[in-house]
Protein backbone atom coordinates (compact mmCIF):
# COMPACT_ATOMS: atom_id res chain seq x y z
CA UNK A 1 0.00 0.00 0.00
CA UNK A 2 1.40 3.40 -0.94
CA UNK A 3 0.40 6.92 -1.90
CA UNK A 4 1.84 7.68 -5.32
CA UNK A 5 4.43 10.50 -5.29
CA UNK A 6 3.70 13.62 -7.30
CA UNK A 7 5.43 13.97 -10.67
CA UNK A 8 5.89 16.79 -13.12
CA UNK A 9 2.73 15.64 -14.89
CA UNK A 10 0.73 16.48 -11.74
CA UNK A 11 1.91 20.10 -11.62
CA UNK A 12 0.18 22.62 -13.86
CA UNK A 13 2.23 25.36 -15.49
CA UNK A 14 1.71 28.88 -14.20
CA UNK A 15 -0.95 29.99 -16.69
CA UNK A 16 -2.94 26.77 -16.33
CA UNK A 17 -2.71 26.94 -12.56
CA UNK A 18 -4.06 30.49 -12.50
CA UNK A 19 -7.16 29.24 -14.32
CA UNK A 20 -7.82 26.49 -11.79
CA UNK A 21 -6.42 28.11 -8.65
CA UNK A 22 -9.61 29.43 -7.07
CA UNK A 23 -11.46 26.15 -7.47
CA UNK A 24 -8.43 24.14 -6.34
CA UNK A 25 -7.98 26.32 -3.24
CA UNK A 26 -11.61 25.69 -2.29
CA UNK A 27 -11.02 21.96 -2.61
CA UNK A 28 -7.87 22.16 -0.47
CA UNK A 29 -9.64 24.22 2.20
CA UNK A 30 -12.42 21.64 2.35
CA UNK A 31 -9.93 18.78 2.63
CA UNK A 32 -7.93 20.54 5.34
CA UNK A 33 -11.06 20.97 7.46
CA UNK A 34 -10.90 17.27 8.32
CA UNK A 35 -7.10 17.02 8.27
CA UNK A 36 -6.23 20.02 10.43
CA UNK A 37 -6.52 19.35 14.16
CA UNK A 38 -5.67 21.83 16.92
CA UNK A 39 -4.61 20.51 20.33
CA UNK A 40 -4.50 23.15 23.03
CA UNK A 41 -3.80 26.84 22.39
CA UNK A 42 -0.75 26.70 20.11
CA UNK A 43 -0.23 23.23 18.57
CA UNK A 44 -1.90 22.27 15.28
CA UNK A 45 -1.27 19.24 13.11
CA UNK A 46 -2.21 19.05 9.44
CA UNK A 47 -2.18 15.50 8.11
CA UNK A 48 -0.81 15.66 4.58
CA UNK A 49 -2.23 14.12 1.40
CA UNK A 50 -1.44 14.27 -2.30
CA UNK A 51 -3.87 17.20 -2.57
CA UNK A 52 -2.32 19.23 0.25
CA UNK A 53 1.21 18.54 -0.97
CA UNK A 54 0.33 19.37 -4.57
CA UNK A 55 -1.12 22.67 -3.34
CA UNK A 56 2.15 23.51 -1.58
CA UNK A 57 4.17 22.77 -4.70
CA UNK A 58 1.82 24.75 -6.94
CA UNK A 59 1.85 27.73 -4.59
CA UNK A 60 5.63 27.64 -4.29
CA UNK A 61 6.01 27.49 -8.07
CA UNK A 62 3.59 30.41 -8.37
CA UNK A 63 5.32 32.54 -5.73
CA UNK A 64 8.82 31.86 -7.03
CA UNK A 65 7.82 31.96 -10.72
CA UNK A 66 9.28 28.52 -11.37
CA UNK A 67 9.00 27.72 -15.06
CA UNK A 68 11.45 24.93 -15.87
CA UNK A 69 11.04 21.22 -15.21
CA UNK A 70 14.27 21.21 -13.22
CA UNK A 71 13.06 23.96 -10.90
CA UNK A 72 9.72 22.26 -10.27
CA UNK A 73 11.36 18.87 -9.81
CA UNK A 74 13.51 20.27 -7.01
CA UNK A 75 10.33 21.32 -5.19
CA UNK A 76 8.78 17.91 -5.81
CA UNK A 77 11.84 16.23 -4.33
CA UNK A 78 11.37 18.29 -1.15
CA UNK A 79 7.60 18.11 -0.77
CA UNK A 80 7.11 14.48 -1.78
CA UNK A 81 8.85 13.63 1.50
CA UNK A 82 5.73 14.91 3.26
CA UNK A 83 3.59 12.14 1.78
CA UNK A 84 2.97 9.20 4.11
CA UNK A 85 4.81 5.99 3.34
CA UNK A 86 2.92 2.67 3.48
CA UNK A 87 1.47 2.02 6.93
CA UNK A 88 1.91 5.52 8.31
CA UNK A 89 0.39 8.98 8.57
CA UNK A 90 2.41 12.10 7.87
CA UNK A 91 1.71 15.53 9.34
CA UNK A 92 3.03 19.05 9.55
CA UNK A 93 3.08 20.18 13.18
CA UNK A 94 2.71 23.93 13.59
CA UNK A 95 3.24 26.06 16.66
CA UNK A 96 0.67 28.81 16.09
CA UNK A 97 2.69 31.74 17.40
CA UNK A 98 1.96 35.23 16.14
CA UNK A 99 3.76 37.60 18.52
CA UNK A 100 7.32 38.05 19.73
CA UNK A 101 6.16 37.35 23.28
CA UNK A 102 4.63 34.03 22.24
CA UNK A 103 7.79 33.05 20.38
CA UNK A 104 9.97 33.85 23.41
CA UNK A 105 7.63 31.93 25.70
CA UNK A 106 6.83 28.81 23.72
CA UNK A 107 9.85 28.00 21.55
CA UNK A 108 12.15 27.30 24.53
CA UNK A 109 9.38 25.47 26.43
CA UNK A 110 8.40 23.09 23.65
CA UNK A 111 11.80 21.61 22.75
CA UNK A 112 11.07 18.01 21.79
CA UNK A 113 7.46 18.62 20.80
CA UNK A 114 8.05 16.74 17.55
CA UNK A 115 8.24 13.53 19.62
CA UNK A 116 5.18 14.34 21.71
CA UNK A 117 2.13 13.97 19.46
CA UNK A 118 0.33 10.70 20.19
CA UNK A 119 -2.66 9.01 18.60
CA UNK A 120 -4.59 7.06 21.23
CA UNK A 121 -6.61 4.38 19.46
CA UNK A 122 -9.45 2.61 21.20
CA UNK A 123 -11.95 3.19 23.96
CA UNK A 124 -9.74 2.57 26.98
CA UNK A 125 -9.73 -1.21 26.90
CA UNK A 126 -6.51 -2.23 25.20
CA UNK A 127 -5.87 1.30 23.93
CA UNK A 128 -3.07 1.51 21.38
CA UNK A 129 -0.61 4.39 21.18
CA UNK A 130 1.08 5.61 17.98
CA UNK A 131 3.67 8.30 18.71
CA UNK A 132 5.06 10.87 16.28
CA UNK A 133 8.55 10.48 14.86
CA UNK A 134 10.30 13.50 13.29
CA UNK A 135 11.08 13.45 9.58
CA UNK A 136 14.82 12.83 9.69
CA UNK A 137 16.04 15.28 7.03
CA UNK A 138 14.15 18.08 8.75
CA UNK A 139 15.22 16.95 12.20
CA UNK A 140 18.87 17.12 11.16
CA UNK A 141 18.46 20.84 10.53
CA UNK A 142 17.29 21.54 14.10
CA UNK A 143 20.74 21.83 15.59
CA UNK A 144 19.77 23.96 18.61
CA UNK A 145 18.81 22.17 21.79
CA UNK A 146 17.55 25.18 23.75
CA UNK A 147 14.80 26.31 21.38
CA UNK A 148 12.54 24.48 18.96
CA UNK A 149 11.22 25.32 15.50
CA UNK A 150 7.71 26.61 14.84
CA UNK A 151 7.23 23.98 12.11
CA UNK A 152 7.97 20.25 12.29
CA UNK A 153 7.36 17.39 9.88
CA UNK A 154 6.39 14.19 11.66
CA UNK A 155 5.28 10.66 10.89
CA UNK A 156 3.11 8.18 12.76
CA UNK A 157 4.22 4.60 12.01
CA UNK A 158 1.47 1.98 12.34
CA UNK A 159 1.48 -1.78 12.68
CA UNK A 160 -1.23 -3.73 10.81
CA UNK A 161 -3.05 -4.17 14.13
CA UNK A 162 -2.87 -0.41 14.73
CA UNK A 163 -4.42 0.22 11.30
CA UNK A 164 -7.31 -2.14 12.01
CA UNK A 165 -7.92 -0.49 15.37
CA UNK A 166 -7.75 2.97 13.80
CA UNK A 167 -10.42 2.05 11.26
CA UNK A 168 -12.69 0.91 14.11
CA UNK A 169 -11.97 3.94 16.34
CA UNK A 170 -12.33 5.96 18.41
CA UNK A 171 -9.10 7.96 18.07
CA UNK A 172 -7.81 10.84 20.21
CA UNK A 173 -4.86 13.08 19.34
CA UNK A 174 -2.88 14.35 22.33
CA UNK A 175 0.34 16.30 22.76
CA UNK A 176 2.09 14.64 25.68
CA UNK A 177 4.80 17.21 26.44
CA UNK A 178 5.76 18.02 30.05
CA UNK A 179 5.58 21.78 29.37
CA UNK A 180 2.25 21.58 27.57
CA UNK A 181 -0.46 20.30 29.92
CA UNK A 182 -2.97 21.93 27.57
CA UNK A 183 -2.23 19.08 25.16
CA UNK A 184 -3.91 16.55 27.44
CA UNK A 185 -6.49 14.99 27.36
CA UNK A 186 -6.34 15.99 23.70
CA UNK A 187 -8.93 16.09 20.92
CA UNK A 188 -11.13 13.26 19.71
CA UNK A 189 -10.97 12.87 15.94
CA UNK A 190 -14.31 13.35 14.23
CA UNK A 191 -15.70 10.50 12.17
CA UNK A 192 -14.90 12.51 9.04
CA UNK A 193 -11.28 13.04 10.10
CA UNK A 194 -10.77 9.42 11.08
CA UNK A 195 -12.28 8.20 7.81
CA UNK A 196 -10.07 10.50 5.72
CA UNK A 197 -6.91 9.40 7.53
CA UNK A 198 -7.90 5.74 7.35
CA UNK A 199 -7.86 6.12 3.56
CA UNK A 200 -4.20 7.21 3.79
CA UNK A 201 -3.36 4.15 5.86
CA UNK A 202 -5.02 1.76 3.42
CA UNK A 203 -4.24 3.50 0.13
CA UNK A 204 -4.01 0.98 -2.76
Amino acid sequence: MTIRPLTLDDIADLRAYERERNEFRRAVIAEKKVRRISVGPVVTLTFESRTTVRFQVQEMARAERLTTDAQVQRELDVYNRLLPAPGELSATLFLELTTEEQLRTWLPKLVGVEHSAVLLIGDGTGTRMVRSVPEQDHRAQLIRTDVTSAVHYVRFPFTPADVAAFEAGPVTLIVNHPEYPEGRPGVALSEASRAALAVDLTAP
